[in-house]
């Protein structure tokens, strides 16, 4: 697909007295609602970025204008690196630059994958201007949780490879490793998991919750549309279609009229083949076209 490029503007601004670097791919027609990329994790630039610009792109052809910037401590941007967790002010800013630099909007979505989605979640509530979230395999890692993500999707299917079954007969096979490693896993799972609630006694977000937690309520006081997209070939994803099924909280938000899912089967977690990206960025672009 060949996407038609407008006019791509450099901008930089400030978050906490540091100096943000972005880009903003504005739309040659009028339009209401704008899109702000959130970079989650550490990422190489010719990665995932690389499906930032594109997406920016296609947005931005399609009438949607939109941001991608570094957060403090990332890419060309100054600051000390900080967790996913302490990207509210960032955010906030990128929100206040797009806005400022494109005053037709009246609102934007934030659009956020892995850590970024989960990023997206924690400030989304709390910025009237944010009018929709497209979250993308949300990060929602706990020790218990990846120990029984690891042993359903991992080992488990390891016991049905030719690969596992060619190392043992040919005496290849490292025992003393993976039982240690499975030992250590059955240690994970049967551990206590601080900081969890349930639905009916959490009064406010807390960064003290378990971070599945934490984010089911973000959620739950975000009032507007949400994007869900998951991998089916994704650790990550899979961990947290897991802490779905066993939380009847995250089970009742996700039923919303207001949500929209897509299970992306044949996908890893970055979506980097050209096919599921733009697979990808169409539902992206439908979805912000119908708010």
């Amino acid at each position: 697909m060949h996407e038609k490029i407008t006019q791509e503007t450099p901008v930089v601004f400030d978050c906490q007295g540091r100096q943000l670097l972005g880009m903003i791919h504005p739309a040659d027609v009028s339009a209401t609602i704008g899109m702000v990329i959130i970079v989650g994790g550490p990422q190489y630039r010719v990665g995932s970025h690389r499906q930032f610009l594109l997406l920016a792109r296609q947005l931005a052809a399609q009438g949607i204008p939109t941001l991608r910037f570094d957060v403090r401590g990332m890419g060309d941007s100054e600051g000390e690196p900080r967790s996913f967790s302490q990207l509210d002010d960032d955010i906030r800013a990128a929100v206040d630059c797009l806005l400022a630099s494109c005053p037709e909007l009246t609102g934007v979505v934030l659009w956020g994958l892995c850590d970024g989605a989960s990023a997206a979640l924690f400030y989304g509530y709390q910025d009237s201007r944010v009018k929709g979230m497209v979250l993308l395999n949300p990060w929602v890692f706990t020790a218990q949780g990846a120990a029984k993500t690891y042993l359903k999707h991992y080992y488990l299917q390891r016991l049905f490879s030719k690969d596992l079954w060619g190392k043992v007969f040919a005496l290849k096979f490292d025992y003393r490793t993976s039982l240690a490693s499975l030992v250590g896993l059955l240690k994970q799972l049967g551990g206590h998991q601080a900081g969890q609630a349930s639905s009916a006694t959490v009064a406010k977000v807390d960064e003290a919750m378990a971070l599945p937690i934490r984010m089911r309520e973000c959620l739950k006081q975000f009032a507007h549309p949400v994007l869900l997209i998951l991998s089916g070939r994704d650790l990550t994803a899979e961990e947290f279609k897991e802490t779905i099924k066993s939380d009847a909280g995250w089970q009742v938000l996700l039923a919303e009229k207001r949500v929209s899912r897509h299970d992306f089967a044949e996908a890893d977690h970055t979506f980097s083949s050209a096919v599921w990206r733009e697979r990808v960025m169409g539902w992206t672009s439908a979805w912000v076209g119908s708010l």
